[in-house]
């Protein structure tokens, strides 16, 4: 079975100002196609060529583990935002943000810590470790799923996610993330 790159949720232009359409031509179009482009190359006739993207996460080392934890966390990524996102959730995914981490503004500051002190290239998340919500970070592809953990949200801190539109501002890109980006409802979903 091969993998596949999977639409966007959303228009390539969708998510302007805060990211632009030239910044998803490249990180979708050519980054992410090109972990989907890889990973299909090294599963090529080897037992992991039967398995889903989640099994091969899950069981892989190396350059397989790396291309295909990428196309994962690349997807995750994107089903992250939506247009017209960001803000204070509700529900229960604000009671469970306040129980874990106080406030909201809590949890704001600890995920834009977790982002801007993820030396080089890597991840910020939130994620369920024993049904309690915790922030993490990952550095390359490294992903929750490889460490029983359930991912609930990522901000992708690799500088191809934001050096067209913010150049070395990554702070400016995480607040704009939170601010303007998460997509709440599908944080629900996966909750």
């Amino acid at each position: 079975m091969a993998i596949e790159l999977p639409p966007l949720p959303y228009a390539q232009d969708a998510l302007a100002p805060h990211i632009s359409a030239e910044t998803l031509e490249y990180h979708y179009g050519k980054h992410h196609q090109a972990y989907v482009t890889n990973t299909n190359k090294l599963i090529d006739g080897t037992p992991n060529a039967g398995k889903n993207l989640e099994e091969i996460v899950k069981s892989a080392d190396g350059g397989l583990f790396n291309n295909a934890a990428q196309v994962w966390n690349h997807t995750f990524y994107w089903n992250s935002m939506k247009p017209g996102g960001g803000g204070e959730p509700t529900g229960a995914v604000l009671d469970g943000i306040q129980a874990a981490f106080g406030s909201f503004a809590d949890f704001k500051q600890k995920f834009s810590e977790a982002a801007m002190t993820q030396f080089g290239s890597g991840w910020a998340w939130l994620v369920l470790d024993g049904g309690k919500m915790k922030i993490v970070k990952t550095a390359n592809a490294d992903t929750p799923l490889a460490h029983g953990q359930t991912a609930l949200l990522t901000c992708d801190v690799w500088e191809h996610a934001y050096y067209i539109d913010y150049r070395n501002a990554r702070a400016k890109y995480v607040a704009t993330f939170l601010d303007h980006l998460v997509n709440w409802a599908e944080v629900a979903a996966r909750m």
